[in-house]
């Protein structure tokens, strides 16, 4: 069995491949949802977007054969153990803004506020991204079906 995260900053193209997965049969996951995640109040006491736990361990409980989970959440590593692979999305911060101001799926990144949030990530976020991460896939050169392609052929690597 195959269960891999796909992870990464805001508008690396974590939703456009977990779609692209579906689309190809696959059970793909995608937790930015009210079913998956909820509102809680961190150290500093600021609102985090986290993983219910509940939910999500019955999801990697299943028998799913493979599991593409995506999303980024501040609680995610306490469910690497669940995981086979961690596949970090990346792509430049030009590229990701003009992602970001363009989409139509999600209202985040449109601000300047936002945007700047997404810069700081960048920098203080993606690093301890990339080292729970077992690979890292460019999203700024590859396309969607390229990236859905890579973790397809991870995925099924033990399969058979």
């Amino acid at each position: 069995m195959r269960r891999v995260l796909i992870t990464g900053m805001s508008g690396t193209g974590k939703s456009s491949v977990v779609r692209e997965l579906a689309r190809r049969g696959f059970r793909a996951v995608d937790t930015d949802t009210d079913d998956w995640s909820e509102w809680t109040t961190d150290a500093e006491g600021q609102p985090d977007w986290i993983w219910r736990e509940g939910p999500m361990r019955a999801l990697l409980a299943e028998e799913a054969r493979p599991l593409f989970v995506c999303g980024c959440k501040s609680n995610q590593g306490a469910f690497y153990d669940s995981f086979d692979r961690v596949v970090l999305l990346s792509a430049p911060a030009d590229v990701l803004l003009a992602r970001l101001r363009t989409r139509t799926d999600n209202p985040y990144g449109k601000t300047e506020a936002e945007q700047a949030e997404v810069l700081g990530y960048l920098e203080t976020v993606e690093p301890l991204l990339r080292a729970g991460a077992n690979l890292e896939l460019d999203s700024g050169r590859l396309s969607v079906a390229e990236l859905a392609d890579a973790l397809e052929a991870l995925a099924l690597a033990r399969e058979g």
